[in-house]
């Protein structure tokens, strides 16, 4: 959808104080990918907070960017928000964003869920956590035979193996994560693992791959875990049914971790509100905002000290669990390299 949306402030006040924010800058153009009806909460608790007006221009991650690159130095973007860190580093290096430099965010944010630092400052910053976890069907797999992202190779598994596909950015991003710890050969061979286990050629979303593992058309699949957790807080009889087929591990907890990826936002290069954005990039950090993240999209929290209030994520073992440290900086630098590997694999 392309316009603008004008958002309506809370009666409940938030003390954000925008050190940033002057008087003329009442206003901060938004372009969004992220379509959660939770987070109309979390812009008009910015509203509110500041006096500062939100127009929003909602498209995909791809329509976001098309738009950036053609309205160049005239875009009146000021905050792009994009989900997945393989969206935000592809974006990034087509130099769409501005760094900024915020002691709010270096203090809140951990530095592996951020770009790498420039002398000029931080370009993108992830404010919500997903993880990448494993799902499979008890009946046919053994939690201890997919208890690691490497054993999906495992030719045990042949046959039953389901993911969406492999170019997608949820999956690039673990992939690169994966190769960077395995190094390119071994790399190479998990990916080719991975296609020889295919019960069937990659199609749908991840929660297609949970519906297949339950139909007994799959036996393991990979899923983010917001998509499991929808179901776990479904009220409907099928959704129900599907989650007491499965079972679901957060991988590599003896070793480095399960990967998780991000939800996040950037200053636009050619910003005109640049300290109304700065600002805003500093509320979502926010204890209040990181509240928004988990409990309306079922999101983990990205700040550090926010404790996660969600019961469906508690339930599938979200609460507490290893994630990697692998700065998600590297997505940047191995796209392209992971990409070339999956048609080497014939991974579709």
């Amino acid at each position: 959808m392309q316009g603008a949306l004008t958002l309506l402030s809370l009666t409940a006040p938030w003390m954000l104080v925008p050190t940033a924010a002057s008087a003329q800058d009442k206003v901060l153009n938004l372009y969004s990918a992220r379509h959660y009806p939770g987070d109309e909460f979390m812009y008009e608790a910015f509203t509110k907070a500041t006096g500062i007006k939100i127009n929003r221009v909602d498209s995909d991650d791809a329509g976001i960017v098309a738009r950036l690159r053609a309205e160049g130095p005239a875009s009146p973007a000021d905050v792009v928000l994009l989900v997945d860190a393989a969206r935000m580093a592809a974006a990034d290096a087509q130099g769409l964003f501005r760094p900024i430099k915020s002691a709010k965010l270096d203090a809140a944010i951990p530095p592996e869920l951020r770009a790498a630092p420039t002398p000029d400052g931080v370009t993108w910053t992830g404010f919500s956590t997903r993880a990448r976890v494993i799902v499979y069907d008890p009946l046919r797999v053994k939690a201890e035979d997919v208890a690691t992202y490497e054993q999906l190779a495992d030719p045990k598994l042949k046959g039953l193996l389901c993911t969406r596909s492999g170019s997608h950015p949820y999956n690039l991003s673990l992939f690169a994560t994966v190769i960077e710890r395995l190094g390119d050969e071994k790399g190479q061979a998990w990916l080719n693992g991975l296609v020889a286990n295919m019960a069937r050629a990659p199609k749908g979303g991840d929660t297609d791959q949970i519906r297949a593992v339950a139909s007994g058309e799959c036996g393991v699949a990979l899923s983010n875990t917001y998509y499991i957790a929808r179901l776990v807080k479904s009220d409907k009889p099928e959704d129900r049914k599907v989650m007491e087929r499965v079972r679901v591990v957060f991988p590599n907890q003896a070793t480095t971790g399960t990967h998780v990826n991000i939800a996040g936002a950037a200053v636009a290069r050619h910003a005109k509100n640049v300290d109304a954005a700065i600002a805003f990039m500093e509320f979502l950090a926010s204890p209040l905002a990181q509240e928004y993240f988990a409990n309306g999209n079922n999101e983990f929290p990205a700040a550090r000290g926010v404790r996660l209030d969600n019961p469906a994520l508690r339930a599938i073992g979200g609460e507490r669990f290893k994630a990697e440290n692998i700065p998600l900086a590297v997505v940047a630098k191995n796209l392209t390299k992971v990409q070339q590997m999956l048609d080497r694999a014939g991974y579709k």
